[in-house]
């Protein structure tokens, strides 16, 4: 099976479907760290100096969703991530965004 990349989809879609685009609602999750420990970095610093961490990172987990209209909301998941909260966060979130955003 061959999938589409997000930029194939759009291009496929009709130019005079503006109004349907304007409709779309957008929402993803992302966790934001204090300190990024699971990335590679390029930091300057002078010779003998020695990158400390005073009180650990941390981290947030964050679900939002947007669209041409504006930003819907943004709410703080937490625990870890499962498809049930997944669809919970959805079910809670997702219409009333719309709503808000009069995409009904």
């Amino acid at each position: 099976m061959v999938h589409d990349s997000p930029l194939g989809v759009c291009q496929k879609v009709p130019k005079d479907s503006q109004s349907m685009r304007n409709k779309i609602l957008w929402s993803d999750e992302t966790m934001i760290e204090l300190f990024i420990l699971n990335a590679k970095r390029h930091i300057w610093r002078q010779p003998g100096t020695i990158s400390t961490v005073k009180h650990g990172g941390g981290s947030i987990m964050l679900w939002g969703c947007f669209s041409a209209a504006g930003t819907g909301r943004l709410v703080r998941i937490e625990g870890n991530m499962n498809g049930a909260k997944y669809r919970e966060i959805l079910d809670e979130n997702l219409l009333q965004s719309a709503q808000d955003l009069r995409l009904g």
